[in-house]
């Protein structure tokens, strides 16, 4: 169980799915069944309309940066680099739930979390953090 106080990181995913492709958290969830996990990784999905659809409940381990899923909770933007104003405009609202909550947990993209070559979410995170004043 993901307690409270040991959330450390908010950690900003995209789909990795193309720009245009209007999937859903359904859609994540049977991807990550295919992977063997026990489904959807992420706590919460932005579509590309906006609308923010709930992944795994907080307190639900997460399974999206290998080695920090104890410490953390995962957002996905749906898409690859190209990301809508609302996807942006939800992100921001989630993220300002979240450090209400965990005021003590750093923003931080994917690419950033771990040692690796991934480049998600595809966007300087402590950049739009600070751009957007979170």
């Amino acid at each position: 169980m993901l307690k409270k106080e040991h959330i450390k990181f908010l950690i900003i995913h995209c789909s990795d799915t193309g720009d245009n492709n209007n999937i859903d958290a359904s859609y994540i969830h049977n991807m990550h069944l295919d992977f063997g996990w026990d489904g959807i990784g992420y706590h919460k999905i932005i579509l590309r309309s906006g609308k923010v659809e709930n992944g795994r409940p907080e307190f639900w381990i997460g399974a999206h940066v290998k080695g920090k899923n104890e410490h953390s909770l995962g957002v996905c933007l749906i898409g690859t680099n190209k990301f809508t104003r609302n996807q942006f405009s939800s992100l921001k609202n989630v993220l300002l739930r979240w450090k209400k909550k965990y005021p003590n947990a750093k923003i931080i993209g994917h690419r950033d979390a771990i040692n690796t070559k991934k480049t998600c979410p595809n966007f300087d995170v402590r950049s739009w953090c600070k751009e957007n004043s979170i």
